[in-house]
């Protein structure tokens, strides 16, 4: 009995500080998304999908400090990924654009309208759920075939991508930031096979499985493609078109892999409880996409 109760009281406290981290996490990306918009926006405009133009935005100092938010956020994501399942974390840092609201609102002064007030509490209450029904990540190896599945997805979201970025106005803000969505999934996806390759052996052993795996391959194709789709976006048209697909892109698809081909899952009789909580989430943050749009208040007449 007291070894079972120890057991438990270790679950959960180690699935408690997996929770922090990933609160932490959307902490993280939701300023650093703001840091990034604002640099964007102040970069020359591109035609195409060009990685000079993350070269060009690493000059400004807001840039590169969004882009170390989102460093510290994916670092804090791959520590919350050991002891939660991937839909757990996808939605509590979709949560970011609450987060990017409320900075907004503090900071800005924007005034938030009664149904994004609601749409702020929705998500509260939807990552609550989430949180509540999450069970200990599954401890099943994943096979080589789906070991392969991110590289693969990589590489053909590349391939889609460089005839996509031609695209411009709204239609190219909207495509873009799927795109963006779609690697940044893959990253997820990736961080959360890579992973279940850590804090098994030694750093040495645990070092070179993760360099023998395709998944670590995955992210330095996907991530690349994912901030430059984004940065793009952001220059083709308004952040809400940019950031909306984003949302979605790097949630549900995740999500679906992680409970079809990961064996993650939720709490017996949480299941219901655990998609309710997922889709509050997600959709309430989608409503208060247009936080990510940074600009100074209009003046006082």
């Amino acid at each position: 009995m007291l070894v079972g109760a120890a057991v438990v009281g270790w679950v959960r406290s180690t699935m408690l500080v997996g929770l922090v981290c990933a609160v932490g996490a959307s902490l993280c990306y939701g300023i650093g998304s703001v840091l990034q918009a604002v640099a964007a926006r102040d970069a020359d405009s591109v035609a195409r999908l060009d990685p000079r133009l993350v070269l060009r935005l690493l000059r400004a100092w807001r840039y590169l400090l969004g882009l170390s938010l989102d460093g510290v956020g994916f670092v804090l994501s791959l520590v919350a990924l050991r002891s939660l399942p991937l839909y757990v974390v996808q939605s509590v840092v979709a949560s970011f654009l609450a987060v990017t609201a409320v900075t907004g609102a503090v900071l800005l002064g924007t005034r938030m309208r009664k149904a994004e007030q609601v749409a702020l509490v929705v998500v509260v209450l939807g990552v609550a759920l989430v949180g509540l029904s999450a069970a200990p990540e599954s401890a099943a190896v994943p096979g080589p075939r789906v070991e392969w599945l991110p590289l693969a997805s990589a590489v053909l979201l590349v391939l889609v991508a460089l005839p996509l970025g031609r695209l411009g106005g709204r239609q190219g803000a909207w495509v873009l930031g799927g795109v963006a969505g779609l690697g940044f999934g893959v990253v997820a996806v990736s961080a959360r096979l890579l992973s279940s390759l850590t804090g098994r052996s030694s750093v040495v052993a645990s070092v070179q499985q993760m360099l023998e795996s395709p998944a670590a391959y995955a992210l330095l194709v996907a991530a690349p493609l994912a901030l430059v789709s984004y940065a793009t976006a952001l220059q083709r048209g308004s952040v809400v078109q940019a950031t909306a697909p984003l949302v979605v892109g790097e949630t549900v698809l995740p999500a679906l892999v992680g409970l079809i081909l990961l064996g993650d899952h939720a709490r017996p009789g949480w299941g219901v409880a655990a998609g309710a909580g997922f889709f509050l989430a997600v959709g309430a943050a989608l409503l208060l996409s247009r936080f990510g749009e940074v600009s100074a208040p209009p003046p006082v007449a």
